[in-house]
């Protein structure tokens, strides 16, 4: 997935790309959704577990935290995440639907 950050357009990567064996396939990303970037939902489930109603008083302090929860809550409870983080997404039903005018 290419989420059109500058870095990814730099002449560096596009020579590594434009190489004759290369065989990664870019897919690219609108300029603006984070919604279909999976990086951008994982942030979004920390910040909710982490950082929202809370405040750190250090930056160690504010660190901590999401180091553990990246390095153990992810790994441990990823089947409690993997819905939010990942493309397998829910699919509604317009039978489940009511439009009220």
């Amino acid at each position: 997935m290419w989420d059109n950050a500058p870095y990814h357009k730099g002449p560096n990567v596009r020579a590594f790309l434009s190489r004759k064996n290369c065989r990664i396939h870019l897919i690219q990303l609108p300029p603006y959704c984070p919604h279909l970037n999976p990086i951008e939902r994982l942030w979004a489930v920390m910040h909710s577990h982490v950082t929202h109603n809370r405040h750190y008083p250090t930056q160690k302090h504010f660190a901590n935290p999401i180091l553990n929860f990246m390095r153990e809550v992810v790994p441990k409870k990823w089947r409690n995440f993997r819905d939010q983080v990942t493309d397998n997404f829910r699919i509604i039903s317009h039978r489940n639907v009511r439009v009220v005018l």
